[in-house]
């Protein structure tokens, strides 16, 4: 008994502690991640690209529609300025790996955030986020986590950039959300039981305050991510001006639940090699950690996020009409011969062939940020004695996204500050 009273006092102590080192963490993370705002910025154009040298042509079978008949081959320049708009919970940060060895293999210029690894999401886009900009700059690339503004994202870019984003099934992508970001929305502390999200969707207007901290989270988070009122009622006409806003921006929107063929498209889209594609899952969780959406629970979560299940059928429609113009044959002799490099590259690289729990990851490097309470989210470990051919693409593909960012040479001292409150809050 008096073991137990003490493990009790204990855990309250520890809970205690954490607490206020929790509280007094944020107010400080707060004050310092304010994005610093410049105001009268002079407008210089951006040049209309910013290729540093012009990229080596290659020979690409081009798709039904374009002046060269199907089957043929023509001449094509790889694009190198990019937007990615990277979406919460959308595989993202598998694409990001991409982009950063797309980067760096052709000595591109990043626009990075500065001290984080965003541009002070959930605060719109204002290109004075971005680190050592001056009006005028030429940058390449952007990618980190931002809720988009696209005419301050234009004025950081130049006029031949190649606009791409991801979407998820919204239910899934709630799913996902509830469990990442749950802890840090003050409104589902008091949700009771073990299924805190079956329990909210059953009655979300009951928990949801579309004014509480970080509500954005639990409420077509896609919608406001790309900038948009995420409270929208399906039938405000701003709906559907935001989805034509969107559309009229992104060349390629991309899919999550069908990723070998939406990276096919990127691909076609901007003229990159088959190679430039190779990928190992990233951020994934444990599947023992994923609640399972009963037919009733998902209904009730599209519902939910009616806004973003409008946006998400309309471009799975786009979508599959790009896939039909390049043409569902050749379609999926890519996709295999994708999946088969993939998995050469894998026996190559993985220790074990497969991804493992955080507690079972080697090197300190390799290990992908946690969300708080848990380590759900799993990595690899590099395979002992890899080639010196592969050795240096190994560790770039398994390198988790705040590593590769400091690689880049990004300073993440408020992030990293962030993840040592975190560590003390699991331990």
């Amino acid at each position: 008994m008096v073991v137990k009273q003490g493990r009790q006092w204990r855990s309250m102590c520890k809970g205690l502690v954490l607490g206020t080192l929790l509280t007094s963490c944020m107010i400080l993370l707060y004050c310092l991640s304010a994005p610093q705002v410049h105001f009268n910025l002079p407008e210089v154009p951006v040049p209309y690209s910013c290729a540093h040298r012009p990229a080596q042509a290659h020979a690409s079978p081009l798709r039904n529609g374009s002046q060269y008949a199907t089957g043929q081959t023509g001449l094509c320049t790889p694009k190198v300025d990019v937007m990615f708009m990277k979406t919460h919970k959308t595989a993202s940060s598998t694409l990001l790996n991409i982009l950063f060895r797309f980067g760096e293999k052709h000595r591109l210029k990043f626009a990075f955030p500065d001290s984080r690894n965003d541009f002070f999401y959930p605060s719109s886009f204002q290109r004075s986020q971005v680190k050592d900009y001056r009006p005028g700059m030429c940058f390449n690339i952007i990618c980190n986590h931002m809720r988009f503004n696209a005419p301050e994202v234009a004025k950081v870019l130049p006029t031949d950039t190649s606009y791409i984003t991801v979407l998820r099934d919204p239910a899934e992508l709630f799913e996902s959300s509830f469990h990442y970001f749950g802890r840090l929305v003050p409104m589902t502390w008091k949700i009771p039981g073990k299924d805190k999200v079956g329990e909210f969707l059953r009655d979300p207007r009951h928990y949801f305050d579309p004014d509480g901290f970080n509500s954005f989270y639990l409420k077509n988070l896609l919608f406001f991510d790309f900038g948009q009122d995420n409270t929208l009622e399906l039938g405000d006409p701003r709906v559907e001006e935001g989805i034509r806003a969107i559309a009229g921006c992104f060349q390629l929107v991309m899919l999550v639940e069908h990723f070998e063929e939406s990276l096919i498209l990127l691909m076609d889209a901007l003229c990159w090699e088959m190679d430039d594609l190779l990928f190992f899952k990233l951020n994934a969780r444990k599947g023992s950690t994923v609640s399972k959406l009963t037919p009733e629970l998902r209904a009730k979560a599209l519902e939910w996020n009616a806004v973003d299940w409008r946006l998400y059928q309309h471009f799975n429609a786009t979508f599959w009409r790009k896939v039909e113009a390049y043409g569902h044959q050749r379609m999926a002799d890519d996709v295999a011969e994708l999946r088969r490099r993939n998995a050469e590259m894998a026996a190559v690289c993985i220790e074990g062939g497969h991804a493992v729990d955080a507690d079972n990851i080697q090197e300190t490097v390799m290990q992908p940020w946690q969300p708080i309470g848990e380590k759900s989210i799993m990595g690899y470990n590099l395979k002992k004695n890899v080639d010196k051919a592969h050795l240096k693409l190994c560790r770039k593909m398994l390198t988790p996204e705040l590593q590769y960012l400091t690689e880049l040479g990004v300073n993440l001292w408020i992030t990293k500050l962030w993840g040592h409150v975190r560590d003390m809050i699991n331990w």
